[in-house]
């Protein structure tokens, strides 16, 4: 069961409700899970499906998709379920905005992710002012996380997640922790009403030292889960992340009172990410 000073809040990253029944019958809880393109072609009925030769319409990815989904929202009704929008470089905020209210329908419990691009920003500011609930993914910098607290201001607590992806920066030399703890003590000169989602999550350090450092939620593999579950859902005490080999990231003192448009949001791994994330889904469809 849930440890009684555990105030993050743990999600599953994961497109297999398989995963979600088995961590939840092994922790005994589970606050939300978190979907992706990726994760979605990872799932079993769709990798089956392909091995046979058979991908799908544009049609049934989509129902195939809300299937999953509806199902995870079941086995977690009173937690969140992350939806992501297709997106390549090509899609325009309206097509996104289009997608995001369609998948906003499909289960009353759900988040829809866009990335923390120019485009993504400017639907996540209109999807607040038409009261959904956004997650916004693929973030790799403190002023894209300004950028999303600018761009998301009036929102309700729990209406706004931002996603870091600290195991990509880490994978470029760079310490995705330290992005994290920036965040997260910027976001503290705020008004609290985004949530720090730390994602990307590889190790187990990664988790105990996102635990350490307050992250409102943190969403982990299956893996990650099961190991923690494995050794009783330990919290951490004094933990020491220790990682010389990647580059501290400074913190940067940023105006959260700016427009959004102010700050600086392009990254290469922003982009990279998407071009991946559409890469997958294409796979799926023929």
């Amino acid at each position: 069961m849930r440890p009684a000073n555990l105030k993050t809040k743990i999600f599953l990253d994961s497109g297999d409700p398989n995963e979600t029944k088995d961590i939840i019958n092994l922790l005994g809880f589970l606050d939300g899970q978190t979907t992706n393109p990726t994760l979605i072609a990872k799932n079993p009925e769709a990798q089956k499906r392909l091995k046979e030769g058979k991908k799908f319409t544009t049609k049934e990815i989509f129902d195939f998709y809300k299937s999953v989904v509806t199902q995870l929202s079941q086995m977690i009704p009173d937690g969140s379920v992350s939806i992501e929008v297709y997106d390549d470089m090509n899609t325009t905020a309206e097509a996104m905005f289009n997608q995001a209210k369609e998948m906003y329908a499909w289960i009353p419990n759900a988040h829809i992710k866009y990335p923390t691009t120019k485009s993504g920003l400017a639907v996540a500011e209109k999807s607040v002012q038409q009261n959904m609930r956004v997650n916004m993914t693929l973030c790799f910098s403190q002023e894209q996380a300004a950028a999303v607290y600018a761009a998301t201001k009036g929102a309700a607590k729990g209406q706004v997640f931002l996603s870091p992806f600290i195991g990509r920066l880490d994978d470029v030399g760079e310490n995705g922790m330290d992005l994290i703890k920036n965040i997260i003590d910027m976001y503290k000169t705020g008004d609290h009403h985004v949530e720090v989602l730390t994602a990307s999550v590889r190790t187990f350090d990664h988790f105990i030292y996102a635990l350490q450092l307050g992250s409102d939620i943190i969403t982990a593999p299956h893996k990650i889960l099961k190991e923690w579950g494995e050794k009783g859902l330990p919290l951490p005490e004094n933990f020491q992340y220790h990682h010389p080999e990647f580059k501290s990231i400074p913190y940067l003192n940023l105006d959260l009172s700016q427009n959004w448009r102010n700050f600086s949001v392009d990254h290469q791994l922003t982009t990279k990410g998407i071009e991946s994330f559409s890469q997958h889904w294409n796979e799926l469809v023929a």
